[in-house]
């Protein structure tokens, strides 16, 4: 029986000589030494097709400002998300997609109902596991803030809440955001109205000023908002104190 020193210089020899023919003994040992690299490479496409889709999240940078980073996790069923780290600091959640979830941190773990749009906060934490126990893809904008408060918010004779509550309502505060829901009905139109902070927007549906899951920054402005469309429109601004 042939080394593998000797196959490797007959390969060599029958690709720097003459062609190899049929029944060559070189010809053999190069189809069997191709038929093995292809079937190799196709061995290693399938293992990263396999880890690709068994993967439990996929990460989406949307935003990146000095104040905070917004992602998208589109978290897939049945796929435990490991965090062996923790996280280091507070988040702001919306839920873009209805399903159901489970949390398991200390040993305690809570299911989470929820719907496209829900709002929740999530205080930094130790190690924990995040699982989708939905029968489908669910995807989760979060707004990860960067450091604590830069102190006690500026008060507005204009603020939004405050001169036009028909169209902002406040979903919950601490004091590190504000969280507004923002509605208007077809051809409506706000009040003259001051956002003091920067924020974070997300649109729920398409509208005249965005589209439906678009994220933008926007900072401090005095304005008037008119939807002159025949749809409604419904956004979420995450104000960052």
């Amino acid at each position: 029986m042939r080394s593998a020193k000797a196959i490797a210089m007959c390969a060599r020899s029958c690709c720097q000589s003459e062609p190899c023919q049929p029944g060559d003994t070189r010809y053999l040992v190069m189809r069997r030494t191709g038929l093995s690299l292809l079937l190799t490479m196709m061995s290693v496409l399938v293992v990263w097709a396999q880890q690709d889709a068994s993967s439990p999240a996929a990460i989406a940078p949307k935003l990146d400002t000095p104040q905070a980073r917004v992602i998208v996790a589109t978290l897939q069923p049945r796929s435990p998300a490991i965090a062996a780290n923790g996280h280091a600091t507070n988040r702001v959640l919306v839920y873009l997609d209805n399903g159901s979830m489970t949390h398991t941190e200390g040993g305690r773990t809570t299911k989470i109902d929820f719907h496209r749009g829900d709002v929740r906060w999530r205080a930094a934490s130790g190690p924990y596991i995040s699982e989708n126990t939905s029968d489908h893809p669910i995807r989760i904008l979060e707004v990860d803030l960067k450091g604590p408060p830069a102190g006690p918010a500026t008060k507005s004779a204009l603020d939004a809440v405050a001169v036009d509550p028909k169209h902002f309502k406040v979903q919950f505060e601490n004091d590190a955001v504000r969280v507004l829901r923002v509605h208007y009905d077809a051809h409506d139109k706000s009040q003259n109205h001051e956002h003091v902070l920067n924020r974070v927007i997300l649109y729920l549906n398409d509208s005249v000023v965005g589209k439906m899951d678009e994220v933008r920054a926007s900072g401090p402005r005095i304005h008037v908002e008119e939807n002159d469309s025949d749809q409604p429109a419904d956004a979420i601004a995450i104000e960052v104190k």
